[in-house]
């Protein structure tokens, strides 16, 4: 992974810098910023199976610390994790995974170790998704909710992670609608790609 950075909002940007050996920097999704300031960056391999681990920055790309796998690709093969806020202080992950379902793992110490994963009810045909948590609380998910393909092109919403109801067909015609993109902006609005 390489590292830029921007003291301008974004008009100029340093010259890239590989990222520490053994750190490869958020795969596919975006990073979230956690309460104390820490950047936590969804990762993952295929090396050795799909597996997902998380890699943290307390200060800004300076220095690194990353977690171990958090599964065991032979039970739940799992990539490209996004991540949700929860109010009560927890972390959700949700995944990419082999086995026809959106995969989860929790954490409840702002990502430093996380629980078991399991399968939600949520189709996954083999396909990126992303997430975010809005400023509401609410958590909305960017997926193909089928089993083949990657059309339609779905959102979801929830209140808790768990339970998630049917708010908007981006796309449904006949093609690929694949690796979504999804962020809330300071105004309020919602965009995906």
């Amino acid at each position: 992974g390489m590292l830029m950075t921007s003291a301008d909002g974004g008009k100029q940007w340093s010259k890239p810098q590989r990222l520490p050996e053994g750190i490869v920097g958020p795969i596919k999704n975006k990073p979230v910023q956690l309460s104390n300031g820490d950047l936590l960056c969804p990762s993952s391999s295929e090396d050795k199976g799909w597996r997902v681990h998380f890699e943290r920055t307390p200060d800004l790309g300076q220095t690194w610390q990353a977690t171990e796998p958090v599964n065991d690709a032979h039970e739940i093969g799992a990539i490209q994790p996004t991540i949700l806020l929860h109010r009560d202080g927890r972390l959700q992950a949700l995944l990419r995974t082999r086995q026809k379902r959106i995969g989860q793992v929790w954490s409840e110490d702002q990502g430093k170790t996380w629980g078991k994963m399991t399968l939600t009810s949520l189709p996954n045909p083999n396909s990126g998704i992303d997430a975010v948590t809005l400023k509401d609380g609410r958590h909305l998910l960017v997926y193909n909710h089928t089993l083949r393909g990657r059309s339609p092109l779905n959102v979801a919403v929830s209140t808790n992670g768990t339970d998630w109801q049917a708010a908007l067909v981006l796309e449904n015609t006949p093609g690929e609608y694949s690796y979504p993109a999804v962020i809330q902006t300071g105004d309020g609005n919602v965009h995906t790609n």
